[in-house]
């Protein structure tokens, strides 16, 4: 534990790689951790990549907090399971940057999540989403007609990394998308609205309740994190963590496996 510092009266953090291992549920010394800070009076919030469809585990562990979901296109009421706030992808900016991707991204194949759900081009691997569209459509522009929470792109090949990705699909879209990614092992790229990040929806939030970057402390590994660790006034990188939140973070957390963010 780290002393000498002040209570926080807001954590942010991710879930998967950050408090939630990838080889087991969230661990008893994780929850009580987050218990103790909420009967604080500490506001709680996940913030995650993930769809609400997702959040069973969160909601099953965790009876507070509230999610912010889609890398920020969600505000998330997990245990109503009602989403209480949106900023959403408009259908042009969808189609526009589909176009440009695929100019700039070797054997690029896509993928959509809105409220009708998970929808793909049949060449796209659904590595996550297995279920959800077994048959996928020639084209994804064919589901581009509604506003997206959030809009995927894999490397077919997938010799370029996910880093490598990023800096191409910046170039293309980023005026007019946000663009980030969250895997540094997959060649997947994940899109935003302009200006919606995980960030970005944890700042609007915590001036709602009035409470200041200064006050608050922020969680996570992978670059679409990067937003809400460097809003924060304290924010912690995962030991193994992607290089760049290592370089924004005001501290480093020890491993998920080790219970890190509890630590903290």
């Amino acid at each position: 534990m780290i002393s000498g510092l002040k209570r926080p009266k807001l954590i942010g953090t991710d879930l998967d790689g950050t408090i939630i291992p990838f080889d087991r549920p969230i661990s008893q010394r994780t929850i009580e951790a987050f218990t103790t800070a909420h009967d604080l009076g500490v506001a709680i919030f996940f913030v995650t990549g993930r769809p609400p469809r997702w959040m069973r585990e969160v909601r099953e562990t965790f009876d507070f907090g509230t999610g912010i979901c889609g890398n920020g296109a969600l505000l998330y009421d997990f245990r109503a399971e009602t989403i209480l706030e949106s900023w959403l992808i408009d259908p042009k900016e969808l189609i526009k940057g589909a176009a440009a991707l695929r100019k700039v991204i070797p054997g690029a194949t896509f993928a959509v999540e809105n409220f009708d759900g998970f929808h793909r081009e049949a060449r796209y691997n659904p590595r996550w989403d297995k279920g959800q569209d077994d048959r996928g459509v020639s084209l994804i522009e064919e589901h581009l007609s509604k506003p997206a929470i959030k809009f995927l792109v894999r490397s077919e090949s997938e010799e370029l990394s996910a880093d490598e990705m990023l800096a191409l699909a910046d170039a293309s879209v980023g005026e007019f998308l946000t663009v980030t990614h969250s895997n540094p092992h997959e060649s997947l790229l994940e899109i935003s609205a302009q200006g919606v990040s995980k960030g970005s929806t944890l700042a609007r939030v915590a001036a709602e309740l009035k409470i200041s970057a200064e006050d608050a402390v922020t969680f996570g590994d992978n670059p679409n994190d990067l937003s809400m660790l460097a809003w924060s006034g304290r924010s912690y990188a995962m030991k193994s963590g992607h290089p760049s939140t290592h370089a924004i973070a005001t501290g480093i957390a020890p491993e998920c496996n080790e219970d890190g963010v509890a630590q903290v």
